[in-house]
């Protein structure tokens, strides 16, 4: 039997700090490191490990940290090696298996696309519509989006940013790992040219919310929503180029919404 006349007394367990709530939903706490991505687990098919072998050393650009040279990225997006015209470009964050993405260029050839996703199968889904559409103006860089703004894009050399659908994190306590926060739209915002557009898009109402929020304190952003469409309350009828996706037109038919959010770079 222990002696348990000689154990010490365990010291009081110190006070807890409370936690402070958010003022606002701009001001959620975010992870010190940024990521635009979490890991999920896939395989690859047979199609999309071809399209990587033989279309990969095309259309895949590798993260380098020094400023792009977009001319040089995109020499044959018109089919020839011209380096000496500037088409406008525009950064797509996480586009999962390509089907929007491949849509868009498909629809604005004369716009080059660099976009960013670290998942193969979405990498090589993206690469095999390349091929089957014959798409010359796309550039995926498997990459950390937040790592290919820091170092590979110079401050107002894009033309427009795409974030459609990114993971809500519907649990609250989960809410700080959403792509969508202050620290990011501030080094997405620097690197927008004047007149140049973020469009967002989600189909959570809170988040949709938090990113309105978000976007509207960004001092270099404006809303292109209320003066033309003042009855969606801050949010944007869906632009022409989105395409209507499966899941998406799954979810409106179950009733559920879907968001646009489209700012202006001021």
């Amino acid at each position: 039997m222990k002696d348990t006349q000689n154990i010490p007394p365990k010291p009081a367990e110190q006070a807890r700090t409370p936690r402070v709530r958010p003022q606002s939903l701009a001001d959620v706490a975010y992870p010190k490191t940024i990521k635009s991505f979490v890991r999920r687990a896939g395989r690859t098919t047979s199609g999309q490990s071809k399209a990587f072998d033989e279309l990969g050393p095309q259309f895949l650009l590798p993260y380098q940290p020094t400023a792009l040279d977009f001319s040089a990225a995109f020499a044959d997006a018109g089919g020839v090696a011209d380096t000496s015209t500037i088409r406008p470009t525009v950064l797509e964050i996480g586009f999962g298996m390509g089907e929007a993405t491949a849509h868009i260029a498909a629809l604005l050839p004369d716009t080059n696309f660099l976009c960013c996703e670290v998942h193969e199968p979405g990498v090589g889904a993206l690469l095999k519509r390349v091929g089957e559409q014959n798409l010359r103006n796309i550039r995926i860089c498997a990459h950390d989006a937040v790592e290919v703004i820091d170092h590979m894009l110079l401050e107002q050399s894009l033309e427009g940013a795409h974030i459609f659908f990114p993971d809500p994190w519907h649990k609250k306590k989960h809410n700080k790992r959403r792509l969508i926060q202050a620290p990011l739209i501030a080094k997405l915002a620097a690197r927008l040219k004047m007149g140049g557009y973020l469009h967002c898009a989600t189909d959570w109402q809170p988040y949709a919310e938090q990113i309105l929020e978000v976007l509207g304190a960004e001092p270099l952003l404006k809303n292109a929503a209320p003066e033309k469409h003042p009855e969606l309350l801050g949010y944007a009828p869906k632009p022409h180029y989105r395409p209507l996706t499966k899941f998406e037109n799954r979810g409106l038919k179950l009733g559920h919404g879907v968001w646009d959010l489209v700012f202006e770079r001021i």
